[in-house]
C-alpha cells in the first residue's frame, strides 16, 4: 500500500494521517490472502457487512475499475463518502449509486425491483414487491419520465436525513 503521504489529494481528503493509517491497518487485517485488494468473501468477514443484502452493492459501487475487487486506493475513496468531513451531496450520491445499476444516472423501475428484492429477499411476492416499485416510481418522478433522477431521489431522501446516517468513525 505504501507511504500515505504519497496518495493523491482526492483519496486523503476527508481523512488525515492518523485516520489513512488506520484506515491502512483496517485494510490489511481484512485482506486475509494479503492480495491487495478485498473479495467479497473479506469484504462479508466485516461484522457491519455480514449481514447486509445490498453488501454486493457496496462493493459495486466502491469498485471504480469493475475488477470485482476493492483495492486500497477504492477502500479509502469509498470509505470517504461516509466520512464525518463528507458532505451531504456525496453521502446522497453514494446513496442513489447503490440503486443505479446500470450508472445511466436514473433508477429505473427494473432497478429499482432488483434492489428492493435484495432487501426484502422472500418476505414479499414479486407482483407485490413490483406494486411497491410502481407506486414508488409515481411518487417521486416529477417530471414524468418514468425513472427517478438524483435530483428526485435527493429531493425525497435529503427530506428523511438518511444522509445523516451515512457516517463512520475511523
Amino acid at each position: 500500500m505504501g507511504n500515505e503521504a504519497s496518495y493523491p489529494a482526492e483519496i486523503c481528503s476527508h481523512f488525515d494521517e492518523d485516520e489513512i493509517k488506520r484506515l491502512g491497518k483496517r485494510f490489511k487485517k481484512l485482506d486475509l490472502d494479503s492480495s491487495g485488494a478485498l473479495s467479497v468473501k473479506e469484504f462479508t468477514s466485516m461484522p457491519e457487512l455480514r449481514e447486509n443484502p445490498l453488501v454486493q452493492r457496496v462493493i459495486d459501487v466502491f469498485d471504480t475499475d469493475g475488477d470485482g475487487q476493492v483495492d486500497f486506493r477504492e477502500f479509502i475513496l469509498g470509505t470517504s463518502q461516509f466520512s464525518v468531513r463528507g458532505d451531504e451531496q456525496q453521502k446522497l450520491r453514494f446513496a442513489f449509486s447503490i440503486y443505479d445499476l446500470d450508472k445511466d444516472g436514473y433508477i429505473s423501475n427494473g432497478e429499482l425491483f432488483q434492489v428492493l428484492k435484495m432487501m426484502v429477499g422472500d418476505s414479499l411476492k414479486d407482483w407485490q414487491l413490483q406494486q411497491l416499485v410502481d407506486k414508488t416510481i409515481i411518487l417521486l418522478d416529477k417530471d414524468g419520465d418514468g425513472k427517478i433522477s438524483f435530483q428526485e431521489f435527493s429531493a425525497v431522501v435529503r427530506s428523511l436525513e438518511v444522509h445523516k446516517h451515512l457516517v463512520t468513525v475511523v
